[in-house]
């Protein structure tokens, strides 16, 4: 039985001198591990569709308990990020995250278009790539379950406080924090604070119209990547090399 199938590639695998195995992000059945049979064969009519980043429709099979492609063709490349260093690996960084808070066979259509879009950005906008990145960030870990309490001080409620506590993901001010609290804190300007209210809830295609100054931006970038890991209780060597390539 033949089906069709429209998916974002997160992640290929060589699975052995032939082949390579895909995890794609699909929106009616959230992520997919499918294999492509000749991938890694020269001239693979697969090549284009099946390479990382790619958004492409395919035609599966399911055979011995696995689906396979029989037939792929590509939809958007985003050919133009794959240009910049810098830029494709913050997209592959984003592809990582996508991979950890995506399930099998648990549609997420919301979390697909969220990366579409943040993918697009980095190849047609100009745009701040840590405004992207901080974006993504943010409400990824809204879709992931992890949307963050920022009416007010959870102590006093004042509608201004200056921190934020990144395993709570609630804000509280510096003077309410009792002693024997833990977790981390950072801090939050007042522009940082608006603009993470904006990205919890905006509509999504409005995710990226807001504006910061440069070193908003900064603080802005460090508080999400610190919430995002925090609550997903994981590093990302992607983040890694992103943050190495920005460096150079």
């Amino acid at each position: 039985m033949y089906w069709n199938v429209q998916g974002l590639v997160l992640r290929v695998t060589d699975y052995n001198d032939r082949d390579a195995l895909l995890k794609l992000l699909t929106p009616d059945r959230g992520l997919l591990t499918v294999k492509a049979r000749g991938l890694r064969r020269k001239n693979s009519p697969l090549t284009a569709p099946c390479q990382l980043l790619a958004y492409g429709a395919f035609t599966l099979f399911e055979y011995r308990n696995m689906y396979t492609i029989n037939e792929a063709s590509s939809i958007e490349l985003f050919s133009e990020l794959r240009r910049e260093l810098s830029k494709l690996s913050l997209g592959v960084y984003m592809a990582q995250v996508a991979e950890v808070v995506s399930q099998e066979d648990l549609p997420n259509p919301e979390l697909l278009s969220l990366v579409l879009n943040c993918l697009y950005a980095l190849s047609k906008r100009n745009l701040p790539e840590p405004q992207i990145k901080a974006a993504f960030e943010l409400r990824g870990a809204c879709l992931a379950g992890y949307t963050p309490e920022l009416s007010g001080c959870h102590m006093c409620g004042n509608p201004q406080p200056d921190r934020f506590d990144l395993s709570a993901g609630r804000l509280e001010c510096s003077g309410c924090r009792s002693g024997d609290s833990g977790g981390l804190r950072m801090p939050v300007d007042p522009a940082v604070l608006e603009a993470m209210r904006y990205l919890a809830g905006c509509p999504a295609r409005r995710l990226l119209c807001f504006r910061l100054s440069a070193g908003a931006l900064e603080q802005l970038c460090g508080v999400t990547e610190a919430y995002l890991t925090t609550q997903l209780e994981r590093s990302f060597s992607t983040l890694d090399f992103y943050k190495s390539v920005m460096l150079l």
